[in-house]
């Protein structure tokens, strides 16, 4: 059951491909805030995935995030989030990302519970 106080965690190395250089957000080769973005997604949504019901999934549908501070490539980095309000199928995180130097990002994460098939048919109905 979906219940406020779930906790996620998740880490990485920053690898080049996750730079702002290469993924077309800057000329830097540092971590990117599309991959900052991305690292906060994937902790949401895998931490409430062992909540949710055969079937279902969730989508994100608000990233409102800071990213306050610059990572080398070749240094790791990580995302903990916990889930601080359950309003019906809607879901928001707060989130703090660090490398291992400190913080650096911070900020709230809406996601939506969906029933996997029936959103992806709604998709398929839109082509």
């Amino acid at each position: 059951m979906l219940q406020t106080g779930i906790k996620g965690h998740k880490e990485q190395t920053v690898t080049p491909e996750m730079s702002a250089a290469r993924v077309g957000s800057g000329l830097v080769d540092v971590f990117a805030t599309p991959m900052l973005v991305a690292l906060v997604e994937q902790t949401c949504y895998e931490s409430v995935l062992p909540y949710l019901d055969e079937g279902q999934g969730t989508v994100g549908t608000l990233v409102n995030v800071s990213h306050s501070a610059a990572t080398p490539i070749g240094m790791r980095v990580w995302c903990d989030s916990e889930l601080t309000e359950v309003d019906r199928r809607r879901l928001v995180f707060k989130v703090r990302a660090y490398d291992e130097r400190g913080e650096i990002g911070e900020g709230v994460h809406e996601r939506f519970v969906v029933d996997t098939e029936r959103f992806m048919e709604n998709v398929k109905a839109k082509g």
